[in-house]
């Protein structure tokens, strides 16, 4: 699996495959995987608009 495919899977882009049986543990890495990627989206926002504004 690609990466942009897995990005996808977290954000809830693209549907998951329905004969894969997730478990607890899987739901709860994902919650957490989605929270860091937004977070760091966040962060890398941030840091081009004190760049810009610094310019």
């Amino acid at each position: 699996m690609g990466v942009w495919q897995q990005i996808a899977q977290y954000l809830f882009l693209k549907k998951k495959d329905k004969d894969e049986a997730p478990g607890s543990l899987i739901k709860f890495m994902h919650g957490i995987n989605r929270i860091s990627i937004l977070l760091f989206l966040f962060a890398i926002i941030v840091m081009i608009t004190r760049f810009a504004k610094s310019c």
